[in-house]
């Protein structure tokens, strides 16, 4: 009875302690990896709220980017990481993107995080250097396959954008090579020097150059067109009937961290992207943001992930 009572006990001050441990959280520093290249949209964005989280909270959020092997390499680092708050993850779809994509992977990115808060939502564009004489994704078909072999399409190694390129590549039976990047930046400068023909970003990151006509916009992937480009059509309207993907990111901790840390981070997250500095701040880089729960962030994932699942079967993307 005794060694039962005092196990009992223990159990009781040790589920006791989380809400305590909480009500002091955070007490130093958190880490925010970004699983991407310094200067990327996911980059900028993180980077953007650790800013403002951190003047929500008592503590500073620092940004620590852990880019390669499409994302993973982040993903698996706060995987591993105790579940304790103080090391959270920021990631866009590439989390989603990772379970059907990577066949060998030592861990599961969608039951190995607790999502935090649902954060940024932007579009994707397709550019094309303003020397290829395309200016839609039919012109862009109708070129590929008078020209096979001579096309490159550079990506971001295991983000969404190659998908959506490779599935289209595949769908329309074309011969553009593919040519895997480190971040997406890169392939961005490899096409300004003139290496890759195709790329798909942000907005956000492609719209000044497209501006300063460095490079031509011939499709966005939203449902409607966007205010900035008036004049690019959607993928829908070019011929793809309900083709429409967006940029999205968010916030995770690892999976185990208590309930009462990860709203303490919810709250902090959602009263810095409802500040009028950060919206003013996301307007200008072409992104809104996505304040809400935990829940709701966690029901969005888990209709977001069979989409990409699919579009990795079709595009036929697979990494070992």
């Amino acid at each position: 009875m005794i060694s039962r009572r005092a196990t009992l006990l223990g159990l009781f001050a040790s589920g006791a302690a989380w809400p305590a441990a909480a009500q002091s959280f955070p007490a130093r520093p958190i880490r925010m990896i970004a699983p991407f290249t310094p200067g990327s949209p996911v980059d900028v964005a993180a980077r953007l709220l650790a800013h403002h989280m951190s003047m929500q909270l008592p503590q500073n959020v620092v940004v620590e980017n852990r880019p390669g092997a499409g994302t993973t390499i982040g993903m698996k680092a706060v995987a591993q990481a105790e579940p304790d708050g103080y090391t959270l993850l920021f990631q866009s779809s590439s989390l989603v993107v990772a379970p059907a994509m990577y066949q060998n992977l030592d861990f599961d990115p969608l039951k190995s995080f607790a999502p935090v808060a649902n954060v940024v939502w932007g579009s994707w564009v397709t550019v094309v250097p303003p020397s290829l004489p395309v200016r839609s994704p039919q012109e862009l078909i109708a070129y590929a396959k008078a020209h096979p072999g001579t096309l490159n399409f550079g990506y971001g190694q295991g983000t969404a954008p190659q998908l959506v390129g490779e599935w289209f590549n595949l769908s329309n039976g074309l011969k553009i090579a593919g040519v895997p990047y480190k971040g997406g930046m890169q392939a961005i400068a490899d096409m300004l020097g003139g290496t890759i023909q195709l790329n798909i970003g942000t907005t956000s990151t492609l719209l000044p150059l497209i501006r300063e006509g460095k490079v031509r916009a011939i499709a966005q992937w939203g449902t409607t067109r966007e205010a900035d480009l008036p004049d690019v059509p959607t993928m829908i309207e070019s011929g793809f009937p309900g083709l429409s993907l967006g940029f999205w990111a968010g916030l995770w901790a690892p999976a185990g961290t208590p309930e009462a840390i990860i709203g303490r981070l919810n709250g902090a997250a959602n009263a810095a992207l409802r500040s009028a500095a950060m919206i003013d701040s996301m307007r200008r880089l072409g992104i809104e943001g996505r304040p809400g729960s935990p829940a709701e962030f966690a029901a969005f994932i888990a209709d977001e992930a069979p989409k990409w699942a699919k579009i990795v079967r079709e595009s036929g993307v697979q990494i070992n």
